[in-house]
C-alpha cells in the first residue's frame, strides 16, 4: 500500500493558488462608461438598431426599449418587440433598472428576475442623446439604440469601430429589423 506524502497539503494549496491566479489573469479588461448621463434626458423610447441578442431577443423585429424614472429612483423599463417577423406576436418585458454609480449615472443594474441584476453600462452616447450603446463588462451582449428607427450607415460603422476597439466581437452584432 502506498504511503501518503507529508507534502500533499502543500501541493493542494499550490494547485488551488495556481487556479486562482489563472482565473484572475483571464478576467476581462475594465469597460469604461460615458462620463455622465442626464437621466431625465435619457428617459423615453429607444429603438434597438442592432445588438448581440440574448436568447429572448433572437429574431426580434421593431424592438423598442423605453425608460421612465420612478419616484423611488429606479428606472421602469418596458422592452417590446415582434417575435420572428413584423407580424409576429408582440412580446413585452418589464425589467427594472437601478443606477449603481450615482456620479456618472452610466452604470446600472438591470433586474429581470429578483434578485439578479445584470450589468448594464452606457458606453456610448451622443451629446444630443439621440444614439447610445449599452454594453456589459463581459462583452457578451451589446445594444445600439437610437431615438429614431434608423441611423445613417456612417454613424453605425463608427459605433461598430468603437465597439471593436473596446473588445467586442463585432461579427456577432446583428441589425434589428425596424419598420414603422
Amino acid at each position: 500500500m502506498p504511503t501518503q506524502s507529508k507534502h500533499w497539503p502543500a501541493v493542494l494549496v499550490a494547485l488551488c493558488a495556481a487556479c486562482l491566479l489563472a482565473a484572475c489573469s483571464s478576467e476581462e479588461r475594465p469597460m469604461k462608461t460615458v462620463d455622465y448621463v442626464d437621466l431625465e434626458r435619457f428617459m423615453g423610447d429607444w429603438y434597438v438598431i442592432a445588438n448581440i441578442p440574448t436568447f429572448v431577443e433572437r429574431g426580434a423585429h421593431n424592438a423598442v426599449e423605453s425608460y421612465a424614472l420612478t419616484p423611488e429612483g429606479t428606472i421602469a423599463t418596458t422592452f417590446t418587440f415582434r417575435a420572428g417577423s413584423f407580424d409576429g406576436p408582440l412580446k413585452t418585458y418589464h425589467p427594472t433598472g437601478f443606477v449603481v454609480d450615482r456620479t456618472s449615472n452610466a452604470l446600472w443594474g438591470m433586474q429581470f428576475i429578483w434578485p439578479i441584476k445584470a450589468d448594464f453600462r452606457i458606453i456610448y452616447l451622443t451629446p444630443d442623446y439621440q444614439v447610445t450603446a449599452i454594453g456589459r463588462a463581459k462583452r457578451d451582449y451589446v445594444w445600439v439604440m437610437a431615438r429614431e428607427s434608423a441611423i445613417p450607415d456612417e454613424h453605425y460603422q463608427t459605433i461598430l469601430s468603437f465597439l471593436d476597439e473596446i473588445g467586442y466581437d463585432t461579427s456577432r452584432i446583428e441589425r434589428v429589423p425596424q419598420r414603422w
